[in-house]
């Protein structure tokens, strides 16, 4: 659904990523978020899955727990790293058994970690190209890819990263949602050169509110995401000041969206790292509002 923002904004949608829990204190925190989020109600959320489905019962269960206990339209991540393709329809059987019809669609990690070779299951799908027509076989899904405003840490350019998108929206993929990113005119000029290859599906962008600075370097590293100088600069001396650290964090994502929003971008998928509170606040920057009877997140 499209939310209405003030400031001459426009329509702005918003759909959320979560993580399947991994303790009782996790798994609290995350109902807490989806309780507090889905009062933006978004267009969609997705859930994550393990590479080899190292987190396919957390996953199964999490997606379960969506589709019967809330109104959110919930789509579940789908990797075919080290699975056969018996396998992996198995797992899509057991995921449409539980409601869902909008698969994230991605090849996954390499079993022996990010960095290391990528090896394809002999009898599984080759890649996230090959997965998507074989969603497309068993059902008429909605299937989102990835897509890399800074290439794919594995890709050998990225024109031939951009081939492997087109290859995937020719299977029958039917968004693509990106690597989270930080500067725009980088994501504009990918999305010029996706458009110039005859890609026509949305390629929506992913927002990472920023909850920790440090930790985010190091997983940007291994996805090959770029840390720009200035976010050194708006985060320095905030190491112990939490709620200044918060507002910064917020204030940088809703500018880019805001500016992504000028340059004619209207989609948008978050990051939300399983917490509400950064994520509520950016939207509020955004002068979005929450839907009437849902239940509001405390703003950070």
């Amino acid at each position: 659904m499209a939310l209405k923002g003030v400031n001459g904004r426009g329509d702005i949608r918003v759909s959320f990523e979560f993580f399947p829990p991994k303790s009782e204190e996790m798994e609290a925190q995350l109902w807490s978020t989806v309780a507090d989020l889905q009062a933006w109600d978004p267009d969609f959320v997705s859930v994550t899955y393990g590479a080899g489905g190292s987190t396919k019962a957390p996953t199964l269960t999490t997606v379960g727990r969506l589709i019967a206990e809330t109104p959110l339209a919930t789509a579940s991540h789908l990797t075919c790293v080290g699975a056969t393709r018996e396998d992996t329809h198995r797992v899509v059987e057991e995921l449409c058994a539980t409601g869902v019809r909008h698969f994230v669609a991605l090849r996954g990690d390499p079993a022996g970690g990010v960095g290391t070779a990528y090896q394809p299951h002999p009898g599984g799908y080759a890649n996230a190209a090959e997965l998507v027509a074989g969603l497309r076989d068993l059902g008429d899904f909605e299937i989102s890819v990835s897509a890399y405003p800074e290439k794919h840490p594995e890709s050998r350019d990225t024109a031939a990263d951009i081939d492997m998108l087109k290859a995937k929206a020719d299977s029958g993929a039917t968004r693509a949602l990106t690597q989270f990113f930080f500067d725009n005119d980088t994501f504009e000029r990918y999305h010029d050169r996706v458009r110039a290859s005859g890609i026509s599906i949305p390629v929506v962008p992913g927002i990472m509110p920023i909850q920790n600075l440090t930790q985010l370097k190091r997983f940007a590293g291994a996805c090959g995401a770029s840390i720009p100088g200035w976010l050194d600069e708006r985060f320095a001396g905030l190491d112990d000041m939490p709620e200044e650290r918060a507002k910064v964090a917020a204030d940088v994502a809703a500018e880019q969206i805001e500016d992504l929003a000028r340059r004619g971008v209207h989609e948008f998928h978050l990051y939300t790292m399983n917490r509400a509170p950064l994520v509520s606040a950016v939207l509020e920057r955004l002068g979005l509002e929450r839907k009437a009877g849902r239940r509001a997140g405390a703003a950070a």
